[in-house]
């Protein structure tokens, strides 16, 4: 008998929204661009190239599933020099292959399926939150985020029932689609409710480099512990060289917090086999020392958007995120799916449907009316789609 939880889990957005476009025979007229998927396309950096190829005799070796105590010192030494922390390599770090892996097989660790219990997880969301938790034999539940309040978790929305069968938290922040940064007195009531009810919080920060103002990097959920005077416990944090290094391929990334969940986390992984290679170590140190090629990574999205903003104000309701390189944009008439389907037939510009990423949820989908735009195509193709997507929007 295969797994039934299986069962359970929803269709990918992306394979949700292939399947709507499956008949849509796009314009031939003009030239495709896809901005539907937040997938980094700057070059990755010689840094981290270079690096892989001066360690590739490390294929030789078996990797060592907590990593290199090398690696694991340049993540603790960047969270220092980032959020102002000090982790303990040996204890509080742990490398892992890419951030959705580790999302994935954490909640694995937290629930107890004999138990079960809720997730709660912000709406719309990652899916990888969602069918971690079915899979794991817990409930989701969605918290709306909502344009009324700013697309903020109201972690006072949830009933009392629901936090006391509560067993793990996903947060994204900067929140994929909104862009919304999670503030410290956000962080001041998660955390008492965590300490009243004693569930877990999975901090999502992969898009935690990509920002406007050099000078004012996004909270991360370290420095809000650090900052409120408690520590790392019951709360771990997932990190990626992803969207920072712009090097999705290399599927790098770390977890960091509590000592005691990372060595349970760290025997699950044991079995799991999920080591990385050392070619992959030796990038992923060099990609997490250098900030350099990261401030010019962030002065190109910042770019773009300086550029895109000013072409779709007043055509689509839509601000500057906190951070990230999303644009979460309001779509006229009101249906986000015909928009998008309608964008691609007349003008080859893929965007990917809100309602997609939300799920149905106590009469709503918080993610329809929206489309998200990923600025990760070159600045003349962002202009470009911009241009495309304002003719669309006014019928022109």
């Amino acid at each position: 008998m295969l797994n039934q939880r299986l069962n359970l889990l929803h269709p990918y957005p992306f394979e949700r929204l292939a399947k709507l476009q499956a008949d849509i025979q796009p314009s031939s007229s003009h030239s495709p661009i896809n901005l539907s998927i937040g997938e980094p396309r700057h070059p990755t950096p010689a840094v981290v190239t270079d690096a892989m190829r001066a360690n590739v005799a490390g294929l030789a070796n078996y990797p060592a599933t907590a990593g290199s105590p090398a690696l694991r010192q340049a993540i603790a030494a960047w969270a220092g020099r980032r959020y102002g922390v000090q982790l303990d390599p040996a204890r509080e770090v742990l490398p892992v292959l890419g951030s959705r892996e580790a999302l994935f097989a954490f909640a694995q660790v937290v629930i107890d399926p004999a138990e079960g219990g809720h997730v709660v997880c912000p709406n719309p969301f990652y899916q990888i939150y969602e069918g971690a938790a079915l899979l794991a034999g817990a409930t989701p539940w969605y918290l709306p985020q909502r344009a009324a309040n700013g697309f903020r978790c109201d972690w006072d929305a949830v009933p009392a029932e629901v936090w006391s069968r509560t067993r793990l938290v996903y947060l994204c922040t900067p929140g994929n689609p909104t862009g919304v940064v999670t503030t410290l007195d956000e962080w001041r009531a998660l955390f008492a409710l965590a300490d009243r009810h004693g569930f877990v919080i999975a901090s999502d920060e992969c898009y935690s480099e990509i920002y406007f103002d050099e000078s004012a990097p996004p909270l991360g959920a370290l420095q809000a512990a650090r900052e409120l005077g408690r520590g790392f416990e019951r709360l771990v944090v997932f990190s990626s060289l992803s969207k920072r290094s712009n090097a999705p391929g290399l599927r790098s990334g770390f977890v960091a917090g509590d000592a005691g969940l990372l060595e349970r986390f760290l025997r699950y992984r044991t079995y799991h086999g999920s080591a990385m290679s050392p070619v992959a170590q030796a990038a992923s140190i060099a990609g997490w020392s250098d900030e350099a090629h990261v401030r010019d990574n962030r002065r190109l999205y910042r770019e773009k958007f300086d550029a895109v903003l000013p072409i779709l104000a007043g055509t689509l309701e839509v601000t500057r995120p906190e951070a990230g390189f999303y644009l979460w944009a309001r779509v006229p008439g009101g249906d986000d799916v015909a928009f998008g389907l309608g964008l691609l037939r007349q003008y080859n510009v893929r965007v990917l449907p809100g309602s997609l990423l939300a799920r149905d949820w106590q009469g709503e989908n918080p993610g329809a009316g929206f489309v998200r735009i990923a600025l990760v195509d070159t600045p003349a193709n962002c202009v470009e789609a911009a241009g495309r997507i304002v003719q669309f929007a006014s019928g022109t």
